[in-house]
């Protein structure tokens, strides 16, 4: 697992999670793309003279022996010792995909959505996107934009669908003002916001969703918001099938019983967080293999050990992690003041 940065950093350079004037993401505009981000956190790492470590993997972090500080096993067999250690490597971090039935023994393209860059290698070919999150939809859109000849969109669970903003108002913004809010009340405000904002696409394969915005939202299902994903299925650029059910040779199976032969099968199915062998030895993960402590807060039996970015939140996954720095950031100054 790759650490970024020293395990000490987050002592030393706690004043660095202020946003830098000369890297505004403003500048960006409000819908920031992969290279603007890139360019954001470069720009942030200058201006703040941060000591950025790259290419050390950490295998598993352990309590030294006089249970004063954590001590990183990393690569080429160094130990790097501290008494904060704060765990960022990612809520999407490893890759998952299904153990679907033939999978093995499929003779087509099958690939993850992590190793998709671009639509340029899928021109005039015949692609299935397997999952509708919003990683599955913005495939599925860049797919058709960039020539490929047929995609189709194997859904199991129908999404819960935004427009991304609304007479400028944008979902985001939305989602930071009911995050608080009870569950059931904003399950009807969203059921009505859809339904008027939203066409009905049942008829194309995407039924109103069974179950409440929110109500999902706490399962673990940020809702879609829609980059061109309505109107691809609208007027049939897209179509939606059933679930992957298995793999026979050079077809896949659907739920449906139907059976169908993309050339290219890309797998939109989600990540774990990978956390097992780093510190599960420690008693710091739930049965999903999620941190039980987040953010500024530690357990007692791990005092110093701190997680952030292991949450999907509806208000928006960067604005929480940037709220996560400033906090993690004052405990780590008082704790080793």
């Amino acid at each position: 697992m790759a650490q970024p940065l020293r395990p000490a950093a987050s002592a030393h350079h706690a004043p660095a999670v202020r946003a830098p004037r000369p890297a505004d993401p403003r500048s960006y505009g409000r819908w920031v793309g992969r290279d603007d981000v890139v360019r954001y956190l470069e720009r942030y790492t200058e201006h703040h003279r941060l000591e950025i470590v790259t290419g050390v993997e950490v295998s598993r972090i352990d309590r030294s022996p006089d249970n004063t500080e954590w001590v990183l096993r990393a690569t080429g067999g160094r130990a790097l010792s501290s008494p904060v250690a704060v765990v960022a490597t990612g809520f999407n971090h490893t890759p998952r995909v299904p153990d679907w039935p033939g999978r093995a023994t499929y003779t087509g393209e099958l690939l993850h959505a992590a190793h998709y860059r671009n639509a340029r290698p899928f021109e005039g070919r015949d692609v299935l996107v397997v999952g509708v999150g919003n990683t599955g939809a913005e495939i599925a859109v860049d797919l058709i934009e960039g020539g490929a000849v047929r995609v189709r969109l194997a859904v199991r669970t129908v999404p819960h669908i935004l427009r991304r903003s609304t007479a400028g108002w944008p979902a985001q913004a939305t989602g930071i003002l009911v995050r608080r809010l009870p569950r059931r009340a904003v399950d009807r405000a969203a059921r009505a916001m859809c339904r008027l904002s939203m066409p009905d696409l049942t008829e194309h394969g995407l039924p109103w969703p069974d179950t409440g915005l929110y109500t999902r939202v706490r399962e673990g299902a940020i809702p879609v918001q829609d980059v061109g994903l309505v109107d691809a299925v609208r007027t049939g650029r897209l179509e939606v099938v059933s679930a992957v059910d298995s793999f026979d040779l050079d077809k896949v199976v659907l739920a449906d019983g139907s059976r169908i032969s993309p050339e290219v099968v890309i797998a939109a199915t989600g990540y774990r967080r990978g956390l097992e062998e780093l510190v599960g030895h420690l008693g710091v993960l739930d049965d999903r293999g999620r941190p039980l402590p987040h953010g500024r807060r530690t357990l007692k039996s791990a005092p110093g050990l701190h997680f952030t970015g292991y949450t999907n939140p509806i208000s928006g996954m960067l604005r929480e992690l940037a709220i996560d720095a400033r906090k993690i950031a004052k405990t780590v100054a008082r704790t080793t003041a």
